[in-house]
């Protein structure tokens, strides 16, 4: 039977982010996608201009009709902008007793403006981070996590310790964000894995945090380890940035589907 996976995250109307690089990823691993839309953005390769955050209620809504249907596999959560939207997802995910819930905590923008107000990101960590199977920030979001600033592998292991400290769960680390080298670190249990793919580089990067995070999702949800769950999103990504997909006039899109055949 095939494997269904809900993300819970903003709609980019440009394609290349959020819901819809959520859903390409999905299909890409020849699963049934479904999706809560929490936020409509108007964004493009160049940057974000616009966001209308989806009534919490609607929300909640949205993510019944999905469980009392067709319930997920796994679950991806993106974009969430405010504390009522995280309270409703929270007590959706307990209600319905979700299982492999993958959480990007998109939390800072590319040029490194904060998108969630104290509020919002008090409730995101007490109270939606705790539920993830797996949290997958980059540098930044793990820098307001955990309080202070990383700059060296050293740093991220002491970011990874202080976030499971926090939310008692695993915790993936994106190191991109470093100048040297791109190395991601899994803390989970007490112990570390590091993850090391080569560094593929492009300036089209656009939705890199929402590809890889809903790549994760899928393979648990096909029954993979959290290891290998993410070793395989690694490479599907690392596969995605090497196409070499150009459009746009700013940072581009990933191209989603490489691996499939043509018909």
């Amino acid at each position: 039977m095939i494997k269904k996976v809900l993300t819970i995250a903003g709609s980019d109307c440009s394609g290349g982010a959020g819901i819809q690089a959520d859903i390409k990823t999905i299909t890409a691993h020849k699963m049934y996608a479904m999706s809560a839309i929490t936020a409509l953005t108007a964004q493009n390769t160049t940057g974000v201009y616009g966001i209308l955050d989806a009534d919490p209620e609607f929300i909640g809504k949205q993510i019944d009709c999905i469980f009392q249907d067709i319930r997920p596999d796994a679950v991806k959560i993106g974009m969430v902008s405010n504390s009522r939207t995280i309270e409703i997802i929270v007590e959706k995910l307990i209600q319905y007793q979700a299982e492999n819930i993958v959480i990007d905590p998109v939390m800072v923008s590319t040029s490194g403006s904060e998108l969630l107000c104290y509020e919002a990101r008090k409730t995101l960590i007490d109270k939606l981070l705790p539920l993830g199977t797996l949290i997958t920030p980059n540098i930044p979001e793990a820098q307001v996590i955990c309080g202070f600033k990383i700059e060296s592998e050293e740093d991220m292991v002491r970011a990874a310790v202080c976030i499971w400290e926090k939310i008692h769960g695993a915790v993936l680390i994106k190191g991109g964000h470093l100048v040297h080298e791109a190395a991601d670190l899994l803390y989970a249990n007490n112990q570390r894995h590091w993850f090391r793919e080569e560094r593929v580089h492009t300036v089209n990067t656009h939705g890199t945090g929402c590809t890889l995070s809903s790549a994760i999702a899928c393979n648990l949800a096909d029954g993979n380890s959290l290891d290998e769950s993410i070793k395989k999103a690694k490479k599907y990504l690392t596969g995605a940035l090497k196409t070499g997909l150009n459009i746009g006039k700013g940072s581009g899109p990933l191209e989603h589907t490489y691996c499939l055949q043509l018909l």
